[in-house]
């Protein structure tokens, strides 16, 4: 199916990924393929790391300074409402582990919503939270927000490495009673035996990503160039 391309400019984070770019002219058929320029520019780092999961890396990516920029979770929002059609796949509601799920599950809601608009048969996909533990005052629940047993749900991560975060929020939609439809993350690192891990968790619903680390690493060498 052809594509009609759009030119958009889009304005990055200061300092810029070129510091002769202040602006960058992308013409993009997806917010998906926007979305991927964002995160190689804002979100992606060369170096020497050490990450949550232990162990150490030669590039680091932050989500959260994508997903939380305004543009950013416009797109973040769009791509994954746009990655659960492709797949034929319906939600209720999407969650996840806070706090790299949280502006995720806010960006998929809103984006619902402003799709409900337009077409009033477009469902709302609600949003809910998953907290690390119980909280221990007032109603001591794990999770904030939409709680339905029986609900479809989303399970959303910003970077999957080890699928630690994303195996919790998926083991909390169901102990609340919620049925796991499928399981999203923007960036899978494709390392440390994650996929298998989220995989096994999810228990047949289909673990997805907007995108590898190698595709967000090309993208970044790309614009450095």
């Amino acid at each position: 199916m052809a594509l009609t391309l759009s030119l958009q400019f889009a304005r990055i984070f200061d300092p810029p990924c070129n510091p002769n770019l202040q602006l960058c002219l992308m013409p993009i058929a997806t917010h998906a393929q926007q979305l991927l320029s964002l995160l190689a520019c804002t979100s992606f780092r060369l170096g020497q790391f050490k990450l949550s999961s232990g162990g150490t890396s030669d590039y680091y990516i932050d989500c959260r300074t994508t997903t939380l920029h305004a543009e950013g979770g416009r797109l973040t929002g769009h791509a994954i409402l746009e990655l659960l059609e492709a797949h034929r796949i319906q939600a209720d509601a999407v969650g996840g582990l806070t706090m790299g799920a949280d502006p995720i599950v806010s960006n998929v809601a809103t984006a619902s919503a402003w799709r409900a608009l337009s077409n009033p048969t477009a469902p709302l996909v609600h949003g809910f939270l998953v907290r690390k533990a119980e909280k221990a005052h007032g109603t001591g629940r794990r999770i904030e927000g939409f709680c339905q047993p029986g609900a479809r749900v989303l399970i959303v991560d910003d970077v999957c490495t080890t699928g630690a975060s994303t195996i919790n929020a998926i083991e909390a939609a169901r102990e609340a009673g919620m049925i796991v439809t499928a399981v999203v993350c923007i960036v899978e690192r494709e390392e440390a035996k994650g996929r298998p891990a989220v995989e096994a968790a999810a228990a047949g619903a289909p673990f997805l990503s907007l995108f590898t680390a190698a595709q967000v690493r090309a993208e970044h060498i790309r614009q450095q160039q």
